[in-house]
């Protein structure tokens, strides 16, 4: 089973006086960046406040019944109707597009996403099934029963720029971070050194259901269930280690910053194979590839 790698409090980057202030209920880390916390999964504000209509960017959206809270927040945080200019997906696994299909429509809004990912969001492949095997929870206990797709976006689904830019976000580059999934994404601005890592590693023990509940911290890689390609899940992590980043917001848990995360991220990609990977799963032996096409499962 997977060691922990813990993260003490000081290395939030959570302000909570900051936070008592706010009234759409999102955490804000850095001026033009916040985020919402929705059951078990993250949705991340970009864009300063006050921005107004189509003048930020959504990514993730969350899990299903949570669009009147991603709408309420973006309403009050960028005023106006609250429209983004896009909304760019990290993946496409349920619980970060569990309301995507119905933003994208109300919004008329573009969704970006890798081209290995644009399968399961264009309604011609589910993913692999969830793996329960790997134990630790009750969050992996249950990994067969979450939803696997796909979702149908039709003509507003878009691929992201081969140059790495991500549209409507200057400054912001996307990197592909496989494992987790075949086709999934990171984003990270150079200038102040602040990485979205998605799944790519997280920052609780996402397997259970009672670290989940209490957001505790820890550095932790991709959450097992729903992962795929072990070998390249630590090859990602270590590509992310390289750029010493500043700040760090994943898809589960609480952001991080500062040395500590660094030591902790270095820390991780070093012992990947000791501290991230499980010791049993049905991925371990029988990755699922986006090059033999064993990632794209048939639509049920």
């Amino acid at each position: 089973m997977a060691q922990q790698i813990p993260l003490s409090p000081e290395a939030s980057a959570l302000d909570p006086a900051l936070d008592a202030a706010r009234r759409d209920k999102t955490h804000e880390i850095a001026p033009d960046l916040a985020y919402r916390r929705l059951g078990i999964v993250n949705v991340i504000f970009s864009g300063m406040p006050a921005a107004g209509d189509r003048r930020w960017v959504l990514i993730d959206a969350g899990l299903f019944g949570t669009k009147g809270l991603i709408k309420d927040a973006a309403a009050e945080r960028f005023g106006g109707e609250g429209r983004p200019a896009a909304i760019i997906l990290t993946h496409g696994h349920f619980d970060h597009v569990g309301v995507l299909e119905d933003l994208a429509a109300e919004w008329d809004v573009p969704v970006y996403a890798h081209p290995l990912e644009r399968p399961y969001l264009e309604g011609k492949a589910a993913y692999p099934p969830g793996d329960p095997s790997v134990g630790g929870g009750a969050m992996a206990a249950l990994a067969k029963l979450y939803p696997q797709g796909p979702i149908q976006l039709g003509d507003r689904l878009h691929t992201l720029p081969e140059d790495g830019s991500v549209p409507h976000m200057p400054g912001w580059r996307w990197i592909h971070t496989p494992g987790h999934s075949v086709g999934h994404v990171s984003l990270w601005r150079e200038s102040d050194r602040a990485l979205i890592a998605g799944d790519a590693f997280v920052t609780t023990d996402q397997e259970s259901a009672y670290a989940v509940a209490v957001q505790r911290a820890e550095m932790h890689g991709p959450p097992m269930y729903f992962t795929t390609e072990w070998d390249k899940a630590g090859q990602s992590v270590a590509k992310l280690a390289t750029l010493k980043p500043e700040l760090v917001i994943t898809g589960h848990g609480e952001p991080m910053q500062g040395a500590e995360m660094r030591s902790a991220l270095d820390q991780l990609a070093r012992e990947f194979p000791r501290v991230a990977v499980p010791s049993r799963g049905k991925y371990l032996d029988r990755p699922a590839r986006a090059e033999d096409g064993s990632a794209y499962c048939s639509p049920a």
